[in-house]
């Protein structure tokens, strides 16, 4: 070095612009060098010079990058890669306060002593190593800078607290992103940087920031070495850091150098803490402020005389202790570790047994840790590498190929990814060692484009996860105060300049996030603002809409399509329910009574469609004195009474009003008076929900599967929720009411005091199996007595298969509609009873109370005896004994109650028989059959008795002239 070369150090806080001046120093000569402490860093002092000076005469050299043209004059490098010897006019070293650091402090020492410019040398740093400096380094110059803002300390704030262009500062990857996903949350997002990072990911991860995306950054202490940012606010998250070996608390040189970070140029800025981390102490924030820090004492130190004879020679030099006191032996390195554990090793022994294969050994050793998975891991690698350089001289492509192609995928996480880069920088900086590979150019290149490659996936994950562009650009369109613009897609879908935001349903706006706080209310106020228009146009359109597009709900809901727009609510009248629309405030009180009235429009003419027969009952005028009370009641009842309940009403009705009522449609049956046509599925699931609304019900009950005859009966049901579904509750089951008037019209001509069993008429009606319809019949008040006896078959008779199956008790239960619903699917046929069964059943007569007349004998029927053999059957059957069925014998008990505790109505006899009705009289005005001989012996299906002819009522008009004619015959 010439006598005259300059050596200076320029010494001050951050912001002071020491790196600037050094690289106008560098640029003022013909060759220059300087060193960086991060990768990040010089790529970005890289790009200025060659922004100033052209690609052609700058060289990048890091541990995974190398850029050397031919006539490079710049030489822009991370620390550790610096090459010696090589003579340049400038050289520089950055943050040269890291000579303390224990890590790394001993790289920055050696450059401090043994690194010089043939013209002149800077060192550029904190102020705290004026005192190592003046005594390790002869005739240097101190040129002290002040910071060009102010810093201020404002204390602890809540991360929701935190004002725009706030860089919040963790300590650990964990850390980092749980405080990137609460911004995201609560502020839209915010950019990640951190020192594992590849130079391409935190650049496109600053430009987020810098561009205004995002309005925070979440940072690892990485930002504290020399990245210039747009930071108005440090926030520290943590004021502990782990630094490879244990946890300590940062000194306030290191927090200083982070919170330094805050303001540029002439701004000024602030630091303080946030989360979980506790306040500063007076002391500390004054000496951050002020840039008083504790002077260093001791720089680390490990030898640069490295002898390469052998292994133990080589430790035993790089173990050697400093001989000045200023300086101290530096902690053992990886790489240190990695010589030790291979000198472990037998084959390595073998190999380095020269002072050329022992230097190999050590710059394989000196391959960073990048995956950071364990040093035996670690050292493991390097063996492998090893032995491939000491045998071959080269790294064999095909091995580099695999390892390489293998990290070459761009699917899974940010954890995933960021493994996948941690892994490609090893064998980037392999590719980058002159001679260690075949083609260095091209392993170059594929390892770069592999970092690249997946650089940009992490930065898209990044981004994914931890901004929100729907946030961040909402928000930053309304403080610029302009107008936004919302559009809404045929499936509702809301976007606002582009972003989804949500969806319209209906005429409600539902927002598509968790944002919380300010931020969320200001974004569905300008969401809702800018919806105003679309309002207005849906509403027009659903007015205009027809009533096939709506519908309502079994719980009351009005629908459009598949969108909710309102309710029904109770009204003074049962059938005039009120309407509810569901309309956003900022819609407008004008679109909330369009979207009203329609909705008025399609409930009423709904009403009075299905409800036709019985809005003309209520506007006869010619109904009058009991007719027009029981119309009336029957209103009330929407359709459906329980006999029991107007039992004197119906009593009190002469021939002529029921001729009326009948007119109407109305059915006067045993068991319920009703209206047929409303016992269909539309009518009964509409007048399921007024009449719950009518009740105040909070849960409306569901309308029964059209079609079915009968329904499960759960326990705790109420009997009127079965009336109104048009059910009656009999045992497990209910059944329909007119399906109940058909089966009680069997009934009437079967003796009910000694007994009978059910025929195939009975099943079919009610679709249900023999120990079903045993416990139907039990609902309706008779005892059911089980039994067993032989099957009855003529000789020689094929029995049909459809005959030959009888329900019995194992017969799985199966849902059977009646004939009608299977052939026409969904509706439910009104039942329409003979004549004479019509008026037998106008006139109260009871299904349980007819005498029945005595059956002609049946014939005897030719069977087999127990002991015959049938030559027919097989063998197996014909050894097992006679068939088996099982029947039931049903005799009237009185009046049980049913399940729900309510009695079912019908008139009782004083001594507690079954019930009593208007029966049809003989001669003498004695009931007809008294004193017959029943056949009280056991009844089959084998051989039924003829249909007997039904007796005439003398007491009926129409029967009495039919008696007439008959006479005359």
């Amino acid at each position: 070095m010439a006598g005259q070369a300059r050596v200076a150090a320029i010494l001050g806080p951050t912001n002071t612009g020491k790196t600037h001046y050094a690289i106008e120093r560098m640029l003022g000569y013909r060759t220059g060098m300087i060193g960086l402490p991060l990768r990040l860093l010089a790529r970005e002092v890289y790009d200025k010079i060659v922004a100033a000076r052209g690609p052609s005469v700058v060289a990048l050299v890091t541990g995974e990058e190398r850029i050397v043209p031919p006539r490079a004059q710049y030489w822009v490098c991370t620390v550790e890669a610096m090459p010696e010897g090589m003579g340049c006019d400038f050289v520089g070293v950055d943050e040269i306060q890291l000579c303390a650091d224990p890590e790394r402090g001993h790289v920055f020492t050696d450059r401090l002593l043994r690194m010089r410019g043939l013209h002149e040398t800077l060192f550029m740093g904190s102020d705290t190593m004026r005192g190592p400096i003046s005594e390790l380094v002869e005739r240097c110059e101190f040129v002290r800078r002040e910071r060009m803002s102010q810093l201020t300390y404002t204390g602890s704030k809540k991360i929701s607290r935190l004002q725009p262009r706030t860089a919040i500062v963790g300590f650990s990857v964990e850390n980092v992103y749980a405080i990137a996903e609460l911004l995201r949350r609560q502020k839209g997002g915010a950019a990640v940087v951190m020192g594992a990072l590849s130079p391409r990911t935190r650049n496109a991860q600053v430009d987020l920031y810098q561009n205004g995306e995002v309005d925070y950054l979440v940072a690892t202490d990485a930002i504290g070495m020399g990245l210039n940012l747009d930071i108005n606010h440090v926030a520290f998250s943590s004021l502990s850091k782990f630094d490879g070996r244990r946890m300590r608390p940062l000194m306030p040189n290191e927090l200083a150098q982070i919170a330094g970070r805050a303001g540029r140029g002439m701004s000024n800025g602030t630091f303080g803490v946030t989360g979980e981390a506790s306040p500063l102490h007076e002391e500390v924030a004054d000496a951050i402020c002020n840039h008083r820090f504790t002077p260093l004492r001791k720089l680390n130190w490990r030898s640069a005389d490295l002898r390469f004879g052998s292994i133990d020679t080589l430790v035993a030099s790089l173990e050697a202790a400093p001989t000045d006191e200023r300086l101290v032996k530096a902690r053992e390195a990886d790489d240190l570790q990695a010589l030790k554990a291979l000198g472990q090793v037998a084959e390595v022994i073998a190999r380095a047994s020269d002072p050329k294969s022992v230097q190999l050994l050590w710059d394989v050793c000196r391959i960073p840790d990048f995956r950071g998975i364990s040093h035996s891991e670690h050292a493991g690698l390097l063996e492998v590498i090893y032995g491939h350089l000491h045998e071959r001289g080269r790294i064999p492509d095909d091995f580099l190929a695999r390892q390489v192609n293998r990290i070459d995928r761009t699917d899974g996480d940010i954890d995933t990814l960021s493994k996948r880069l941690a892994y490609i920088r090893t064998w980037t900086y392999v590719a980058q060692r002159k001679g260690w590979v075949h083609d260095e150019s091209h392993w170059r290149d594929q390892t770069r484009a592999v970092e690249d490659r997946l650089s940009d996936a992490l930065h898209e994950r990044l981004t994914q996860r931890f901004v929100d562009r729907r946030t961040s650009v909402l928000l930053r369109r309304l403080k610029q105060k302009e107008a936004l613009l919302a559009e809404v897609n045929d499936q509702g879908e809301v976007t606002v300049e582009g972003e989804f935001v949500g969806r319209l349903e209906g005429f409600r706006f539902r927002q598509d996030k968790d944002a919380t706080g300010q931020e969320a209310k200001t974004l569905k106020s300008a969401s809702l603002q800018a919806l105003a228009p679309h309002f207005h146009l849906r509403a027009d359109r659903f007015y205009n809409a027809p009533d096939t597009e709506m519908d309502f709900t079994e719980q009351g809901g009005l629908m459009w399509g598949d969108q909710a727009v309102g309710k029904l609510a109770a009204g003074d009248d049962p059938l005039k329910p009120r309407i509810v629309a569901f309309v956003d405030d900022e819609a407008g009180a004008e679109v909330a009574q369009k979207v009203e009235r329609r909705l008025q429009h399609f409930i009423d003419r709904k009403i009075a469609s299905l409800f036709e027969p019985l809005i003309n009952l209520q506007k006869d005028e010619t109904l009058t004195g009991l007719a027009r009370g029981f119309a009336f009641r029957m209103v009330e009842g929407m359709g459906v009474l329980p006999r029991a309940d107007v039992a004197e009403d119906v009593k009190a009705l002469d021939q002529d009003a029921r001729g009326l009522l009948r007119k109407h449609g109305i059915r006067f049956g045993q068991f319920t008076i009703f209206m047929p046509l409303l016992l269909k599925p539309a009518p009964t699931r509409l007048r399921l929900v007024l009449w719950s609304l009518s009740k105040g019900a909070d849960v409306f009950p569901e309308a029964p599967p059209p079609g079915l005859v009968t329904v499960p009966n759960p326990k705790g049901t109420p009997a009127e929720h079965h009336t109104v579904s048009g059910y009656r509750a009999a045992g497990e089951r209910a059944i329909r009411i007119d399906m109940l008037e058909r089966l009680a019209d069997l009934l009437r001509g079967q003796d009910s005091r000694s007994g009978f069993e059910a025929n195939p008429d009975m099943l079919s009606i009610t679709g249900l199996t023999l120990d079903q319809f045993a416990d139907l019949m039990e609902g309706l008040g008779y005892k059911a007595e089980k039994g067993d006896r032989e099957k009855v078959r003529p000789v020689d008779a094929v029995i049909p298969e459809a005959d030959a199956a009888t329900p019995d008790a194992g017969t799985e239960e199966t849902p059977v509609m009646d004939a009608a619903a299977e052939a026409a699917p969904g509706a439910t046929v009104d039942p329409v009873p003979t004549e004479s069964e019509a008026q037998i059943a106008d006139d109260g007569q009871s299904a349980m109370t007819e005498t029945p007349v005595e059956a002609p004998a049946e014939e005897p029927v030719a069977t087999n005896s127990e002991t015959e053999i049938d030559p027919g059957a097989a063998p197996d059957e014909a050894l097992a004994g006679p068939e088996l069925e099982v029947f039931y014998t049903f005799t009237w008990r009185g009046n049980r109650p049913n399940r729900q505790g309510n009695r079912d109505g019908n008139r009782q006899r004083r001594d507690g028989g079954k019930p009593q009705g208007d029966r049809p009289r003989g001669k003498g005005g004695k009931p007809k059959g008294k004193g017959k001989v029943r056949d009280t012996g056991p009844k089959t299906f084998a051989s039924k008795p003829p249909k007997k002819e039904k007796a005439i009522d003398p007491d009926n008009p129409f029967a009495a002239a039919l008696m007439g004619l008959k006479d005359k015959d």
